[in-house]
């Protein structure tokens, strides 16, 4: 027998957000593995369709910065999955500069990807989920940041914590049709790319903030989406996940 066949998300129709590459990769392989029937947006295209090449899903391309384009992706993959019932928003921007120094284009494009997507993709799959009676789970991409800040990342951090916010008033306003929301608060992972431009002084720092003494992986979230995304964690609604570690402890 196929093991897809009886894994923990066996027929389930998944889009993954920022699936071309590190977590959104990671999460979008090991839902595949679990029997789900994956899609991945992402504005790499030529990335997200060797990622959807691999585990024989559609790889679609698009723009989050724009609304209108995300609503087309969005309503296009559903429409080739035949349906939804799990929703990773884990597209995501992260760029570095001091409070004083923000420039005003870069903090409109975080909270265009990191917010504003968010709750257009939301607003997709939640309509569809809801029309077809066969409730959900949404699992949202938030950051330890999100609940601590951290210098040079004021417009990061803002974004994340309204991905907070915005993950708990869904909670609220969804759970009556029978869909979870939920948000994951990575710490420090270190993803492929991000391991090119961090030096080894680096990476020793910031794993000792850990009790674990390591960083995280990308295979670390993916597991905690795969808890939120499953059965599991049907009772779990409108909480802000930490995998980070113990580098945060609530």
């Amino acid at each position: 027998m196929n093991p897809a066949a009886i894994g923990r998300l066996a027929g389930r129709r998944v889009v993954v957000t920022g699936a071309a590459r590190g977590i959104g990769a990671e999460i979008a392989r090991t839902f595949a593995a679990e029997g789900a029937s994956v899609a991945v947006l992402d504005l790499l295209l030529d990335e997200a369709t060797i990622i959807a090449k691999e585990i024989d899903g559609l790889a679609v391309g698009t723009d989050l910065s724009d609304a209108e384009a995300t609503r087309v992706a969005m309503t296009a993959a559903i429409a080739h999955l035949g349906g939804i019932d799990i929703l990773v928003n884990n597209a995501g921007v992260l760029k570095f500069s001091p409070l004083l120094d923000i420039d005003i284009e870069d903090w409109d494009l975080t909270f265009d990807v990191n917010v504003r997507a968010m709750l257009v993709t939301t607003q997709v799959a939640a309509k569809r989920m809801i029309a077809d009676g066969t409730g959900g789970k949404i699992v949202n991409m938030a950051s330890m940041g999100g609940k601590l800040g951290a210098p040079n990342q004021a417009h990061y951090a803002a974004s994340k914590g309204a991905v907070i916010s915005l993950t708990q008033v869904a909670a609220m306003e969804l759970g009556p049709h029978q869909i979870n929301v939920n948000c994951i608060c990575p710490g420090y992972v270190l993803t492929e790319m991000g391991a090119a431009t961090r030096t080894q002084a680096m990476i020793d720092a910031w794993s000792a903030k850990s009790p674990l003494g390591r960083l995280g992986c990308p295979g670390d979230v993916a597991k905690m989406a795969l808890f939120l995304a499953s059965a599991d964690s049907d009772y779990c609604t409108g909480q802000a996940m930490n995998v980070t570690g113990g580098m945060m402890m609530q």
